[in-house]
């Protein structure tokens, strides 16, 4: 493999208009550098032949664990971090061939898988990760049964989040994961479906607590997101300055209109829910837990329509756990329901790039961009369920390497 390479005969989409172009692009050192109608090939240059084939930019998801090789996070907090780790190779590697070339972990991930990545000691995405999420005594991240009282908090832990309490531990623990190279961090402002002792209903930290994180966060240029379902968790962290809502199934009418007057992002996770419910418990997903999907799963499309008509800024998530985590490309038949295909290859392309603060250099095929891509026989903008199934994906390519797929 080689991360010089020449794309011939491709027919590249522009996710910002929605038009493909028939035309040749060469990659140098990872990286787009040219795109023509027809580029000459060296004699030392690989040529990967797209035979007129369907291009776009490699796909970004906006919300996975790659810790989580068990649908129950309690079991993954306490397993040996080696085992973790081989867990989190196997499932990076597998988000890769899938076509997703680029991931944002939302709990759990670290500078160690990122980095191990980027030397090419593993296989798998570009990893944008967070550290820890952070929960409150009790919250969405607090994985404790009713019969434990200890949390260990220490960094090495396997497990997505970490406990926290208070504005001024708040700085610190957000401080802690920025110096450890976080690049967002995760604050859980409402119940869930994972956690064992709440409700999905409830309102979680302080506004001082979510302000404290939000201004530590942007004093070092990054940004805050939440975990919230209800419009009340969702609209209070909004208020105080968050960048962007995981979930939201449950947002209402002043959801929508804080979230354009803040510009900040929704990543809808819809595919989890439909998995949860069919498959969860087979996966390890507690009875107590899967007793609350139904909350969350019927309102999921309502909520991603409303906001989409009103023009919010939306990005592709899967939030998919253990052995579910092979139906990620099943959220873009979910949201075809609602949107257009061009709308929701933006969430997981442009609109993706934009929330990762990289617009230019992912998510597109202009050059200068990484030479991140995936080749289909069918075009997604007629129907975009060609998306759904990783089998449709003919080639992947990343960073100017063929990854999966036809070789050159």
């Amino acid at each position: 493999m080689t991360a010089t390479l020449l794309v011939r005969d491709a027919l590249l989409l522009e996710a910002d208009t929605g038009e493909y172009r028939r035309a040749d692009l060469r990659c140098e050192n990872g990286r787009v550098v040219d795109v023509d109608d027809r580029i000459e090939s060296a004699a030392d240059v690989p040529v990967l032949d797209a035979r007129g084939g369907y291009v776009l930019p490699g796909l970004i998801d906006c919300h996975v664990h790659v810790l989580a090789f068990s649908g129950n996070l309690s079991v993954v907090a306490d397993a040996p971090p080696t085992y973790v780790t081989a867990g989190a190779v196997r499932n990076m590697g597998a988000m890769l061939d899938r076509g997703f070339t680029t991931v944002r972990d939302t709990g759990g991930a670290d500078f160690g898988l990122a980095r191990a990545r980027e030397e090419g000691l593993i296989r798998g995405p570009r990893l944008f990760y967070g550290g820890k999420a952070l929960s409150q005594t009790g919250g969405h991240g607090d994985k404790r049964t009713v019969e434990e009282n200890h949390v260990d908090g220490h960094p090495c832990c396997s497990g997505t989040g970490k406990v926290v309490d208070g504005a001024d531990e708040v700085r610190k623990a957000v401080r802690e994961e920025l110096r450890r190279g976080a690049h967002h961090l995760k604050l859980h402002a409402s119940g869930g479906v994972s956690s064992l002792g709440d409700r999905i209903g409830s309102t979680q930290y302080s506004m001082d607590e979510l302000c404290a994180a939000v201004e530590e966060a942007e004093a070092a240029g990054r940004y805050v997101t939440v975990h919230a379902y209800p419009p009340q968790a969702i609209n209070r962290a909004l208020e105080a300055g968050v960048h962007c809502v995981e979930h939201g199934n449950l947002l209402d009418d002043r959801t929508v209109e804080l979230l354009l007057e803040r510009d900040a992002f929704l990543v809808p996770t819809l595919v989890t829910y439909f998995a949860l419910q069919e498959e969860g418990r087979e996966h390890g997903l507690p009875q107590a837990s899967w007793d609350k999907v139904g909350e969350v799963l019927d309102n999921g499309l309502v909520a991603l329509e409303r906001a989409s008509r009103a023009g919010v800024r939306l990005a592709y998530g899967s939030d998919l756990l253990g052995g579910m985590q092979r139906r990620q490309n099943e959220e873009f038949r979910i949201r075809a329901q609602v949107q257009s295909p061009l709308e929701v290859i933006r969430a997981a392309t442009t609109n993706a790039a934009a929330l990762l603060g990289v617009s230019g250099e992912l998510g597109t095929l202009v050059p200068g961009a990484y030479a991140d891509l995936v080749v289909l026989d069918d075009d997604p903008l007629a129907d975009v369920t060609v998306l759904a199934d990783p089998a449709n994906i003919r080639t992947v390519v990343q960073g100017g390497r063929v990854v999966r797929g036809v070789d050159v």
